[in-house]
């Protein structure tokens, strides 16, 4: 790709596609080209391009984000970490939570609890905490200390043997709770809604359940919100909706659109200050951390989503690939249509009775088509064709996408196993 404006993108070869995908990965919440950004980055670069924010130094524009974003968050979580990306803030979450409970005198508590289908990053820590096993493929031994429990995944009756889902759950994570003893533990780490996993949203008593059965523990809960965050569904943070009620929140992605690399942790004041307060220093950093030309970015990006509305607009967008995928969700092929804000997870399946998913490569072959077809770029996270678009968005682009969709699945033949030429 070489250029975009508004959900509009074009490759280098000249040809147009609608990026129904936000960047390609969750990402350009205000869409591409905006000159309010681009104008922020170059007046922060003639300013003061770069300066450290490793120990004793920072920069205004770092501060200034810090404040903006402590007034977002939920709850009393005032303090932010600034790391390069997602990746890199779930590693730091997972080392401000073991430090905190190392700097009150709880030594043992290490343990991380994931979930399966999470995606936390592809760094060491983050990657091992990544409930997608290719993650973990061949890179010799894994962070130690993570512990894996399943997700609540409504469409997927099965894993919870009859019984509810937010039932069996609680009491699969108070067993493992149990087995691997409360005091060994640091914190649970999980998405609001999955996202890598498909689109996938709990039960509405699922997190606030979770929340009170870890606290009364004295475990920690890290919210990532990598792609939840910032309007992705309709409210700055989507955690305090589902009742999270985090102490740590990740966040990146839509925290400057993707028109620079940044990553922001925030947690509440009691965390910051039982790892940095006093005469203890946070031994941890990146060169990029707090970046002025990021932070001037993020600022600028912040301002356009409110002053645009976008997170009500998410909320449209939502609602118009709703009205857009009923006719697709009838098809042999559509197990299951999720849409959470402006994202949306198709999930394919061989046999809508037996739920079978749809192989890889046919899924696959499924998204191809439809950026070659239609000129709509969406992507296959195993079985599940995902969207999750700029929040500038229009109604044509979402009936443009719904309905290019709705054409190709309508060609997918699952009893002999064929995606049909057009």
């Amino acid at each position: 790709m070489v250029r975009g404006e508004g959900s509009t993108v074009w490759d280098a070869a000249g040809r147009e596609f609608l990026d129904a995908l936000g960047g390609g990965i969750w990402v350009a919440q205000v869409g591409h080209g905006r000159r309010e950004l681009a104008e922020a980055a170059a007046r922060q670069i003639s300013e003061l391009a770069h300066f450290t924010s490793f120990f004793e130094y920072g920069s205004d524009q770092a501060a200034l984000l810090a404040e903006r974003l402590a007034a977002l968050a939920p709850g009393d979580i005032n303090r932010a970490y600034f790391t390069c990306g997602g990746s890199e803030g779930v590693d730091t979450a997972l080392k401000l939570a073991r430090l905190y409970h190392h700097h009150r005198g709880e030594t043992d508590r290490n343990w991380i609890i994931a979930r399966h289908y999470g995606y936390h990053g592809a760094t060491y820590g983050s990657g091992t905490a990544t409930g997608i096993p290719d993650m973990q493929v061949a890179v010799g031994p894994n962070l130690p200390h993570v512990e894996k429990v399943l997700p609540p995944y409504p469409y997927r009756a099965e894993f919870y043997g009859g019984q509810d889902p937010t039932d069996f759950l609680l009491n699969e994570l108070s067993e493992t709770i149990e087995r691997l003893g409360a005091r060994n533990i640091a914190a649970m780490v999980g998405e609001p809604v999955l996202g890598g996993g498909g689109v996938i949203a709990p039960p509405a008593d699922y997190w606030p359940r979770v929340r009170e059965l870890l606290r009364s523990h004295g475990i920690l809960l890290i919210a990532d919100e990598v792609i939840t965050g910032y309007g992705r569904i309709g409210t700055w943070f989507d955690s305090a909706p589902r009742g999270m009620d985090p102490d740590i929140i990740t966040t990146a992605k839509g925290l400057t659109s993707g028109y620079v690399p940044m990553g922001a942790v925030l947690m509440r004041d009691e965390i910051a200050e039982a790892v940095a307060g006093g005469d203890r220093n946070f031994f941890h950093g990146y060169t990029y951390s707090g970046h002025p030309v990021s932070a001037a970015v993020a600022l600028a990006n912040l301002e356009v989503i409110e002053k645009e509305g976008l997170l009500a607009r998410s909320l449209e967008i939502g609602e118009w690939f709703r009205g857009g995928l009923v006719t697709a969700a009838g098809l042999p092929s559509v197990g299951d249509v999720r849409v959470e804000g402006a994202m949306a997870g198709i999930e394919l399946v061989v046999n809508k009775e037996t739920r079978e998913p749809l192989s890889m490569e046919l899924a696959l072959e499924v998204a191809d088509d439809i950026y070659e077809t239609h000129g709509v770029i969406t992507r296959n996270y195993g079985p599940t064709l995902v969207l999750s678009p700029p929040l500038v968005f229009t109604r044509a682009e979402a009936e443009r996408t719904t309905a290019a969709i709705t054409e190709v699945l309508g060609r997918l033949d699952v009893e002999a196993g064929r995606l049909d030429s057009r």
